[in-house]
C-alpha cells in the first residue's frame, strides 16, 4: 500500500488551501461523445475558484492523428506554464465526473517531471454536493509561470513497445475498457476500429476502480479488481484512447505499485485498433 495522499487531496484540504500562492488549481473535464456534455463550456459557466482549464484535446500532440497524444516537452511547457504551472508549484487536478480525465492531466503532470501533483478525490461533483464555492463569472486570465519539462520516456509506451512486451512476456498489459468492449461484443465509439483486445492482455475495467459517487475505490475493492493480475511486474496500462488507463495507473500507485514498473500506452486502442498489422482477439 501507498499513502494515498501522494496522489490525491480531500475536498476539505483543497478548500483549505484555496488562494495560496503557489496552488493552481485546474479543471481536466473532458467526455465522450456519447456522455453528451461539454467540458469547456461546464468549465465557462462553474469551476472551483481560480481554476485553469487543461484541455486535453489542445494541450496535445496534433500531429499524430491520434486523440489527445501526450505533447512535445516545448509545446507542453509553453501550454502549462501559460496556464500558470510552473517550477515548484503545487498542482490539484480535478474533473466534473468525479474520477475520470483528471488522472489522465495528472499523468501528463508526472510525465514531465512536476513533483506536487494530487487529484481532487471526487472531483467537481463531490465538491458542489458539499456547498462549497464557485466561480461562475468569466475565468480570470492565469499569471503565466515558467515550466522545465523532464519527460520520463520510461512512464510511456508506444505501438512497438507493447508488441514487444506482448511477445515476450515482460510486462503485463491491463485494458481499461469494458469487458463488452474488451470482449469485441459492443461497438467501439470510434468509428474505424475493430472489436476486441491485444492477445494477451488483461481486463480491468476502469469502473471497477472508481466508486459510484466519483472517488477512488478503497483498497480492499482495488486489490479485487487486479486479482488477475501480478503486481510485483511491469504492468503496462491501456484503453481507448489514453484517458481511463491512467485511472488504472493511479489505482496501482494507490495499492503501492511502484510508478518505475508502469508505463502508459498513449496511442491505446486508438491506435491498435486501427492498425493493419496487429492482432486481435476476441471474447475473455
Amino acid at each position: 500500500m501507498t499513502d494515498r495522499s501522494r496522489l490525491l487531496i480531500s475536498t476539505d484540504d483543497l478548500a483549505a488551501r484555496l488562494g495560496e500562492p503557489n496552488l493552481v488549481v485546474v479543471d481536466a473535464s473532458w467526455y465522450l461523445p456519447t456522455m453528451g456534455r461539454d467540458g469547456a463550456a461546464e468549465y465557462a459557466a462553474e469551476r472551483i475558484p481560480g481554476a485553469v482549464r487543461f484541455d486535453i484535446d489542445v494541450i496535445a500532440d496534433p500531429s499524430s492523428g491520434l486523440p489527445h497524444m501526450l505533447a512535445s516537452a516545448e509545446s507542453f511547457a509553453r501550454a502549462v506554464g501559460a496556464l500558470g504551472i510552473g517550477d515548484g508549484r503545487s498542482v490539484v487536478v480535478y474533473d466534473g465526473l468525479g474520477f475520470f480525465s483528471a488522472p489522465r492531466v495528472w499523468w501528463n503532470l508526472v510525465v514531465y517531471g512536476a513533483g506536487d501533483v494530487r487529484i481532487l478525490d471526487g472531483g467537481l461533483s463531490k465538491w458542489k454536493a458539499e456547498g462549497r464555492p464557485l466561480d461562475t463569472g468569466a475565468p480570470q486570465p492565469p499569471v503565466a509561470a515558467t515550466f522545465t519539462p523532464m519527460i520520463d520516456t520510461g512512464r510511456i509506451a508506444d505501438l512497438d513497445a507493447v508488441v514487444g512486451v506482448l511477445a515476450s512476456g515482460a510486462a503485463t498489459v491491463v485494458d481499461a475498457r469494458s469487458a463488452e468492449r474488451f470482449r469485441g461484443e459492443a461497438p467501439e465509439p470510434r468509428p474505424g476500429l475493430r472489436g476486441g483486445h491485444m492477445p494477451g492482455a488483461k481486463n480491468v475495467p476502469w469502473t471497477a476502480v472508481v466508486d459510484a459517487d466519483g472517488r477512488l475505490a478503497a483498497d480492499a475493492t482495488l486489490r479485487a479488481a487486479y486479482a488477475g493480475v501480478d503486481l510485483d511486474r511491469p504492468i503496462v496500462t491501456s484503453c481507448g484512447s489514453g484517458v481511463s488507463a491512467a485511472i488504472l495507473w493511479v489505482a496501482l500507485e494507490a495499492l503501492g505499485v511502484p510508478r518505475s514498473r508502469l508505463a502508459l500506452y498513449d496511442g491505446s486502442w486508438s491506435e491498435w485498433g486501427a492498425s493493419p498489422s496487429t492482432a486481435v482477439a476476441t471474447g475473455p
